[in-house]
């Protein structure tokens, strides 16, 4: 079927993180494009299928690990990536965010070291503090407008004792990298070198822009099985965030009994929601043709941001978006201050941004904009930006 991603969803009254938690600072009637969520009517074959659990009248203790699940999953690893996983090494979480925390219980101690990219996904951060780990940041080298990794820099982090392990962002969150295979195998050869881990988030997996290829890291590495752990899940791709269900590989079979030990013994956390479950199935089964009709749609909106950047906003610059729906628009040629950046888009865009700082000191300057929207709310974010920066000169 054709899928319409031009209707827009009303949202209010849903409880939606989006519309009702608003950044502190953002005024209630600002256009949100904060969190990373889409504003598009999930997959007919996944509602079709929430109805039909409905249907069933009971909603008791569900089974993640149950065949038709981990076939879905698998089967959709192996279609889309040619990626072989076996279902006994596919494992629950209620999101990839408690999984990273879950992974630093099961694989570190108080005060280990743990490598980060930043300008990145802000959770790593807060995970990481959160459970007395200690932060070894490398971060990524901006140049051109484009960025990459400091191989200099992260071999001297891992050659650090502190240093447990790396997670790493891939496709990467906010600055749209989608890592090439010699990218991810240059990075594993150094990990290699000195007997560290990596967790790899890849979240945003499926959404890339076609012609660009997403490898697992397993896929890249599957020598080095035992030092990798990769986390998926449907939310980022489908919208499914509030169903709480991730799927995270972890091939190494200690390490499956360490994960087992704390999302299960620790912390009983090891059922599943039964409309997760119920959902996932249908997304991974179903759910491939309006994936391939929202990429296309997805790489509409973000050329119409790249042209209007170029064309009406000269001192700004916007990364190559390889993957993810998530532009990072580079404003340091117009306010480099990031709280002045932040109340000018607040208070005069009326804009709710995840604000360019909070990914690191890296991010100062930089807005992320969240694309996936209907295509004249996000010509409305770009003209209110405009307007905004307009009034500085």
């Amino acid at each position: 079927m054709k899928y319409n991603f031009d209707e827009v969803v009303d949202r209010k009254g849903t409880y939606s993180c989006k519309l009702d938690q608003m950044p502190e600072g953002a005024p209630s009637d600002a256009l949100s494009v904060w969190v990373a969520d889409m504003d598009f009517a999930c997959a007919e074959p996944i509602i079709r299928a929430l109805h039909e659990r409905i249907d069933r009248k009971i909603f008791g203790y569900t089974i993640y690990d149950n065949e038709d699940l981990k076939h879905a999953v698998t089967g959709w690893f192996r279609r889309r990536y040619g990626w072989e996983v076996a279902k006994e090494d596919v494992f629950f979480s209620p999101g990839v965010v408690p999984a990273l925390a879950f992974l630093l219980q099961a694989l570190t101690s108080e005060g280990d070291g743990i490598i980060i990219q930043r300008p990145v996904y802000y959770p790593f951060t807060n995970k990481i503090n959160g459970n007395n780990r200690k932060i070894f940041n490398s971060s990524l080298i901006y140049e051109n407008g484009d960025y990459r990794m400091d191989y200099e820099d992260l071999e001297k982090k891992f050659a650090d004792e502190a240093v447990k392990g790396m997670i790493l962002c891939s496709p990467h969150n906010p600055v749209g990298r989608v890592w090439t295979v010699e990218e991810l195998g240059r990075l594993v050869e150094i990990a290699k070198k000195y007997g560290k881990w990596i967790i790899s988030d890849e979240i945003h997996m499926d959404l890339t822009r076609k012609g660009v290829v997403h490898t697992p890291l397993l896929k890249v590495a599957p020598e080095y099985a035992d030092h990798i752990v990769v986390c998926t899940a449907p939310s980022k791709t489908f919208n499914l965030a509030g169903m709480q269900l991730s799927n995270i590989v972890i091939p190494n079979k200690e390490w499956q009994k360490k994960w087992l030990g704390v999302i299960d013994d620790a912390f009983s956390v090891s059922m599943a929601n039964p409309f997760g479950i119920a959902a996932t199935i249908a997304a991974y089964n179903e759910g491939e043709e309006w994936l391939d009709q929202l990429r296309d749609y997805l790489d509409e909106n973000i050329r119409f941001v790249k042209e209007f950047v170029k064309e009406q906003l000269p001192k700004a610059s916007v990364t190559a978006v390889e993957g993810t729906y998530l532009i990072w628009l580079d404003l340091n040629g117009y306010e480099s201050d990031p709280k002045k950046l932040e109340k000018l888009m607040q208070e005069t865009a009326r804009i709710a941004f995840d604000e360019g700082y909070i990914f690191g000191e890296e991010g100062n300057g930089f807005e992320r904009i969240n694309a996936a929207m209907p295509k004249r709310c996000v010509e409305d974010c770009m003209n209110r930006i405009k307007k905004a920066l307009d009034t500085l000169n």
